[in-house]
């Protein structure tokens, strides 16, 4: 059967695929979306994005639509069985250094369903639901992509230059490539509540984390009338141990006891397994895998949901600048040496926590009655816990890391607001950026400016001169997902060195026309 070709083909429309699909349309890029459901999945899930996810949003273009379903959360308190606080990280609520709050807590549903409405924005991109992806098959320097239409039973077969697997834990697409999971050795079953409620609890609005390891648990407020708990289940239970309310109740009482029962609305309750996976591979030719389909990680970190728009914010760039012939086909090998290891630093993080917060028996809980309210102590521990930074990225061909003293490369530059209340995500927007703490001449400006390219020169005293400083930096180079690809004494080595790559639609405004404090 003949078909035309598309650029990209993403299965699935979860938050990863419809993150990739509206990156690469402000892009200019095709892409066609296929999704088995009609509509959104209708069942609550992730629950929390941080800072550097926060910053994904805002840059496909529904930052302020999010904020109005979004509670920022306050931190996270640890407490004992007994509801005490151990330890406490206060998380400011009005952002850091990701220039958004740094735990944002949410409905998944409402999540997505902003997410597809802004699809309508981008014609470059067609979302069909109510299919179901039979096969996928490299031929002929493209992949054929088989699938039915669930309604009319109707076999249809569409090729595309790339097709991005983005279709969750029992991904079609992984297995197609013949690509498996590892097993990264946890494994904890858990019952998942949904409540909504117009009453006040009037507890403290961040994460609590009960380390118990004979109930372990976790409660936090996700909106203004919802609330998620979490229970860890003992060997035996069940969700069906737990259909409604009254059996729910001597878990939730600790919260409620003083709420009227009448005002609950008992929107779900679910039974899910919690695991740390990684696919031993991340692509195969011209297919990758993003999101669930590629690692799964414990809820501890509230990091599931976020890196898989992680991963497709740092894959669509490169995906776009090769359909469009200005970047080299090789910056695709970048994509899984950057993220898998990211990946898997995370998940060993939420394993780490996991354990450290539910296992040991009655040990554990001295021990931790014992440390847990000294951890402020530990030098570092706080600022690592609050300060919205993940790990850096690993050396790559798009990551200059020298390979004794760290530096910049690799990590994520900060998102400081500047004059006329723009932030540095504003000003990049999408393409490549030179920082440098020195003028530029006219030569090097000219380059930057006809290769598409943006400069910054921070002011004395900002947030974003001071990093540069303190890392010892005069100059690096940024990639369009706000990475520091490399480090430089001058930045005209840099200039020379920027790709022509033409700017993103979601460029906010022209050099021409930049605040005070960039060149």
């Amino acid at each position: 059967m003949s078909s035309p070709t598309i650029p990209v083909v993403i299965v699935g429309a979860g938050p990863a695929g419809l993150t990739a699909a509206t990156l690469l349309a402000q892009y200019g890029i095709e892409s066609l979306v296929l999704e088995r459901w009609e509509g959104v999945y209708p069942q609550p899930r992730a629950v929390h994005l941080d800072g550097e996810i926060r910053r994904i949003v805002e840059c496909l273009g529904i930052g302020e639509e999010f904020d109005a379903i979004t509670r920022p959360a306050l931190g996270l308190r640890l407490v004992d069985p007994s509801h005490r606080v151990l330890a406490q990280f206060d998380r400011d609520p009005t952002g850091g250094r990701n220039g958004f709050p740094e735990a944002n807590l949410f409905d998944q549903p409402e999540l997505e369903a902003l997410l597809r409405a802004n699809l309508e924005r981008y014609p470059a991109v067609t979302l069909r639901g109510g299919v179901e992806v039979a096969a996928v098959k490299s031929e002929n320097g493209c992949v054929r992509v088989d699938f039915d239409d669930r309604i009319t039973g109707r076999a249809e077969s569409v090729r595309a230059n790339y097709v991005l697997g983005c279709d969750g834990a029992n991904s079609l697409v992984r297995d197609a490539i013949g690509a498996r999971m590892q097993d990264l050795r946890f494994e904890q079953r858990w019952l998942v509540v949904d409540i909504a409620t117009t009453a006040e609890p009037g507890h403290w609005e961040g994460v609590h984390q009960v380390c118990d390891p004979r109930r372990a648990a976790t409660y936090m407020r996700i909106g203004g009338t919802r609330y998620r708990w979490e229970f860890r289940l003992r060997p035996g239970e069940t969700a069906a141990d737990y259909p409604d309310l009254a059996r729910l109740w001597p878990l939730l009482a600790p919260w409620l006891e003083e709420t009227d029962r009448e005002g609950l609305e008992l929107v779900r309750v679910a039974e899910y397994t919690f695991r740390a996976q990684l696919a031993d591979r991340w692509r195969s030719g011209r297919v990758f895998l993003l999101g669930d389909a590629a690692h799964l990680t414990p809820p501890f970190v509230g990091q599931g949901m976020g890196a898989g728009l992680r991963d497709a914010a740092n894959l669509s760039w490169k995906l776009a600048g090769v359909l469009r012939g200005e970047l080299p086909d090789s910056v695709l090998d970048t994509y899984e040496p950057e993220r898998k290891p990211h990946a898997r630093a995370m998940i060993r993080l939420a394993k780490v926590t996991g354990v450290t917060m539910t296992e040991g028996g009655e040990l554990g809980n001295r021990l931790r009655d014992l440390i847990a309210p000294r951890l402020h102590l530990m030098p570092g521990l706080t600022r690592m816990v609050t300060s919205g930074e993940s790990p850096p990225l690993h050396r790559s061909a798009l990551v200059a890391a020298p390979r004794i003293r760290r530096g910049l490369a690799g990590r994520l530059i900060p998102n400081e607001r500047l004059a006329e209340g723009l932030r540095v995500d504003d000003i990049i927007a999408g393409r490549y950026a030179v920082i440098t703490t020195l003028d530029l001449s006219p030569r090097d400006r000219t380059i930057v400016e006809q290769r598409g390219g943006a400069v910054l020169r921070p002011e004395p005293g900002t947030a974003l001169h001071h990093w540069l400083r303190r890392a010892r930096a005069v100059a690096v180079l940024v990639r369009p997902d706000g990475t520091v690809q490399n480090c430089a004494g001058t930045p005209s080595a840099l200039c020379a060195s920027l790709p022509r790559f033409a700017p993103s639609a979601r460029r906010a405004h022209t050099s021409s026309a930049s605040p005070e404090g960039t060149d």
